[in-house]
């Protein structure tokens, strides 16, 4: 009689094969540069996009990060998929000492009020 593995190992090996290893650690309330590769025609380019990070969804490869930033005078917000290939960057810019585990209610601020306090580490 042959043994197969089982599913959960089989689930692993596969997340294990396309998880990136160099990721830094991201936690709520940290101010991120992503870069993002976006196709125009023919060509791939990288686009930035910087700020902070609101809500972190922990779910092994498909762990999710929300980030919101500020476009000409517009909030925008954005999930990224941290795993995902066509990300090609991650930079902290700052760390905030935060209390809460989702930052939404930066969303109903504006100006000097969306200020964090620097975490120093």
């Amino acid at each position: 009689m042959k043994s197969y593995p089982s599913n959960l190992q089989l689930i692993q090996d596969l997340e294990d094969k396309y998880s990136k290893q160099n990721i830094p650690s991201i936690s709520v309330g940290d101010i991120v540069r992503i870069g993002f590769l976006i196709q125009e025609g023919n060509k791939e380019r990288t686009q930035f996009s910087q700020g902070v990070i609101i809500s972190k969804n922990n779910a092994h490869i498909a762990t999710t990060i929300t980030q919101r930033c500020i476009l000409q005078g517009v909030g925008v917000e954005k999930v990224y998929l941290i795993h995902s290939p066509r990300i090609t960057t991650f930079k902290i810019i700052k760390s905030s000492k935060v209390r809460r585990a989702k930052l939404y209610y930066l969303r109903h601020l504006s100006g000097k009020a969306t200020r964090l306090k620097q975490r120093f580490d």
